[in-house]
């Protein structure tokens, strides 16, 4: 699985444990091995301005995710000749995403890797609009979550 991380923010980030990160999730919801991700971090007021334009809502946000069309091709392992296929793009917001992990009493990096999973669930079809849809969407998200730092002590990289 292809993961390309740019971090345009001036927040250092650790970007290889966020693309382990990336293919951990994309394997677990059996996306196609050739499947293709982006993420992109970037500063607050470039997130406004993302936030304003596709969203209609002022102010920075925490993460945004812009799904592709190629969806279904993501998103079937078995297909019989599978090719690349781009999911989209998870944007984040390394200076929302440090205020809010203070606010919820953990570090930065939980954080970020919350934010992380939350929009690759985004562009795997994943929404929050409707009560059920975020039962749903955030029991899949713990669920990963709990996964990823089992992984992680599992392989010498604690949480």
């Amino acid at each position: 699985m292809s993961v390309d991380i740019a971090n345009e923010s001036d927040i250092p980030i650790d970007e290889a444990s966020l693309a382990r990160l990336c293919r951990f999730l994309l394997c677990e919801l059996d996306v196609n091995p050739l499947a293709e991700l982006s993420v992109l971090l970037i500063d607050v007021d470039y997130m406004a301005s993302l936030n304003e334009k596709w969203m209609h809502t002022s102010g920075p946000t925490d993460v945004l995710a812009f799904p592709m069309d190629e969806l279904d091709t993501a998103r079937r392992p078995d297909e019989a000749d599978p090719s690349p296929s781009l999911l989209g793009d998870v944007v984040l917001c390394p200076a929302v995403a440090i205020k809010q992990a203070s606010a919820a009493g953990h570090n930065f990096d939980a954080e970020l890797h919350l934010l992380t999973t939350h929009g690759v669930l985004h562009l795997l079809g994943y929404d929050h609009a409707e009560p059920d849809e975020e039962r749903e969407m955030f029991a899949v998200q713990r669920r990963l979550l709990d996964g990823w730092l089992t992984h992680r002590t599992e392989n010498g990289h604690p949480a």
